[in-house]
């Protein structure tokens, strides 16, 4: 496909998403990564290799990401907006700077940036524009899109997942417990919107599926000793057990792909804890690479294209 469409300027969509290791030897580097550069004790390492190996090893993220890009893309050419979509990871292969170069090297003017997570954080959207703009040369536009946490499609599917979810929970009128990654509490003094966007999509959900019995829960919080954003999905599901219910229905708003953090923190983690207190425990499907999920995608991306 020709880098740019309709638009005046050459364009690309650059689909950004935090990326996972493809093997257990490559954890490490992983882990290294993430921690600025800094290796990870080996208890820790450890713990994380221990997680992927429970979950039957790494997971599909990053294959489940190019196929978000490759079916956007093709989205796009049948709206009648062409645009390549590339993939930059926060974390591996190809990382984020370095699809921005290469983006400004095949003569791309103007690429417009989706983070594959719909609510702005210091510690989430922020850190990828960050990724990006340090690479960006001065000739290049970056339009990054902060935050789509309510648009009205993404909460109409969200809300045909959690009522899906519903119908196969074994109890009638189960509790939800939405959930999002948790981000230290401390960047609450800094304005960070992240916890009024994760409780306007809750509510908007809840609403769009009929659901009036529900709370919002943080998961897969750092191993470090600050204060990260609660309550727990933990503490959560012991809260909803103590006040005689009989089932929960979890769906995941903060991420949008099946990964660690779904696979072992929800499936298993969350689940065990569910199951010991006496809960029936169903999850809500993850987006991943749907059409409807797509679709929203190209709303979402195609508002920020150049128009003819």
């Amino acid at each position: 496909m020709s880098p740019g469409g309709a638009g005046g300027a050459r364009e690309a969509v650059l689909a950004m998403s935090y990326g996972t290791p493809d093997r257990l030897e490559d954890v490490a580097a992983y882990y290294t990564h993430i921690r600025r550069g800094s290796p990870p004790p080996p208890e820790l390492l450890d713990e994380l290799i221990g997680r992927y190996r429970a979950v039957g090893g790494p997971t599909a993220l990053n294959r489940i990401t190019r196929r978000q890009a490759a079916e956007l893309e093709a989205e796009l050419e049948r709206r009648g907006t062409p645009r390549p979509v590339v993939v930059g990871f926060k974390h591996v292969a190809p990382f984020i700077g370095d699809a921005v170069r290469d983006l400004a090297a095949k003569g791309i003017e103007r690429v417009v940036a989706l983070v594959l997570a719909p609510h702005y954080s210091l510690r989430g959207v922020a850190e990828y524009q960050d990724y990006a703009e340090r690479a960006r040369p001065p000739e290049l536009e970056l339009d990054l899109i902060e935050s789509w946490h309510d648009h009205p499609r993404l909460i109409a599917f969200l809300a045909n997942r959690l009522t899906a979810a519903l119908e196969r929970s074994a109890v009638d009128d189960p509790w939800v417990a939405f959930s999002a990654h948790s981000v230290p509490a401390r960047v609450l003094e800094r304005g960070d919107p992240y916890p009024v966007q994760l409780e306007e999509t809750a509510r908007a959900v809840a609403r769009a599926a009929g659901v009036e019995r529900w709370s919002l829960a943080y998961q897969s919080a750092g191993r470090t000793a600050e204060q990260w954003l609660g309550p727990d999905i933990l503490e959560v599901l012991e809260t909803i057990a103590e006040r005689g219910e009989r089932g929960v229905v979890v769906q995941s708003i903060g991420f949008v792909a099946d990964h660690l953090e779904i696979l072992y923190d929800l499936d298993l983690e969350a689940r065990d804890r569910a199951r010991a207190l006496g809960l029936t425990f169903a999850r809500a499907e993850m987006p991943n690479a749907d059409p409807g999920f797509v679709a929203v995608l190209a709303d979402v991306v195609g508002a920020r294209l150049e128009g003819p």
